[in-house]
């Protein structure tokens, strides 16, 4: 059986790729170490590392076991950290996966989240939807705020938390000001940075595009919502945001703010959690901050 001193060697000689550097960081002697490794590899039937008469690097098997060995660490040294905190305190880390028009949302959410447990750290990642997903089952992510669409309840634990409704982001004189509402039709004639075409988002977009028989003016693709507010300050281009990115901001000097019409597009956010029985008291107290 694996233990977790073999981890530890291996990931040290990922880390040295020396064995003798390796073998002096985790206080043994190298010939001590090099039959370790020889063990494990015996034990899991595949070569690990490359020999010669030095260390040549790992094989591919060894690249994925590392990878496998780190996480294993990381959530082992995780679960002490939660679990050897004091009666009723929850500590430790939780990683979010959130999609990037529910930044700030997920703002607010750690806000409350550490109001109520001030021992946890939230590490937060914008990315995509499907990497959300994939995360959560490859046990990168502890949660994710996603688009409640795109969730397969059979397999994951959904809580809705939370509508956007799309606005339009406009430089000052690119849209009347008197016009107030403006459609989705005379939007698309508008210069526009939209996310990139593999995003959740964009594809919610270009969907509502296509139902209203038009195609956006994209003159940019990005991989967050920042680069295309400040794109739409800097005059450059228009962007279609939640409006609750908007509030969050506050008010914003050379940029208008149109509500989008013809149709008006709500879409459903939702806390996304494994389906691993009662998981960890940093999970437990997320949802909790959800309520």
């Amino acid at each position: 059986m694996l233990s977790l001193k073999d981890l530890h060697y291996l990931t040290a000689l990922a880390r040295q790729k020396h064995f003798a550097r390796a073998a002096e960081e985790c206080g043994v002697s190298q010939p001590a170490f090099s039959m370790r490794i020889s063990k494990l590899e015996e034990h899991l039937k595949t070569k690990i590392v490359r020999r010669g008469n030095r260390f040549e690097g790992l094989t591919p098997d060894g690249e994925s076991i590392v990878r496998h060995a780190l996480q294993i660490l990381e959530d082992v040294e995780r679960l002490e950290r939660e679990f050897s905190a004091e009666p009723g305190d929850v500590t430790g880390v939780l990683r979010l996966g959130v999609v990037p028009t529910a930044s700030a949302y997920a703002a607010k959410l750690t806000k409350a989240l550490r109001e109520a447990n001030p021992g946890i750290t939230v590490k937060i990642k914008s990315t995509s939807s499907m990497s959300i997903l994939l995360g959560i089952e490859e046990g990168l992510f502890d949660a994710g705020i996603t688009y409640t669409e795109a969730v397969d309840k059979a397999s994951l634990e959904m809580q809705p938390v939370h509508e956007e409704e799309y606005v339009l982001l406009a430089p000052s004189g690119m849209v009347d000001p008197d016009q107030g509402d403006i459609t989705w039709k005379e939007a698309s004639q508008l210069p526009m940075c939209l996310l990139e075409p593999g995003m959740q988002n964009r594809r919610i977009l270009d969907e509502v595009f296509h139902q209203v028989g038009v195609q956006p003016t994209v003159v940019a693709e990005l991989s967050g919502l920042t680069a295309g507010v400040v794109m739409a300050i800097s005059g450059a281009a228009a962007t279609i945001v939640p409006r609750g990115v908007v509030e969050s901001i506050g008010t914003l000097e050379a940029v208008e703010v149109h509500p989008l019409t013809e149709p008006v597009v709500r879409k459903s956010l939702s806390l996304v959690t494994p389906k691993r029985g009662p998981g960890l008291r940093t999970l437990q107290a997320l949802r909790d901050a959800v309520q």
